[in-house]
């Protein structure tokens, strides 16, 4: 889950949404990606990216930049003042 489970505070319901994919976390089980978990995946990305978390960014402002990094991808936010500016993420082939 990465950097998303910061932004927990902005999404009511947050750990409901998540838990499809927070299971699969748990010691001794299987990591198997289900049609729960890409639903749970493309609902979190949608609350993640709406306008009511999203501020525009001030050039003339400092800007925080956290990157998290697994074998399978890479994850980046750009933010400003505990405000989420932008998200990319991207697969490693």
């Amino acid at each position: 889950m990465g950097l998303t489970g910061y932004y927990r505070r902005f999404i009511r319901g947050f750990s409901k949404v998540a838990y499809p994919i927070t299971s699969l976390q748990k010691k001794g089980t299987t990591f198997k990606w289900s049609q729960g978990c890409q639903e749970s995946f493309e609902k979190l990305k949608h609350l993640l990216t709406t306008a009511l978390v999203l501020k525009i960014a001030n050039p003339e402002e400092e800007l925080i930049v956290c990157i998290d990094a697994c074998k399978e991808g890479v994850d980046g936010i750009l933010m400003h003042n505990d405000k989420v500016i932008s998200y990319q993420s991207c697969k490693i082939k």
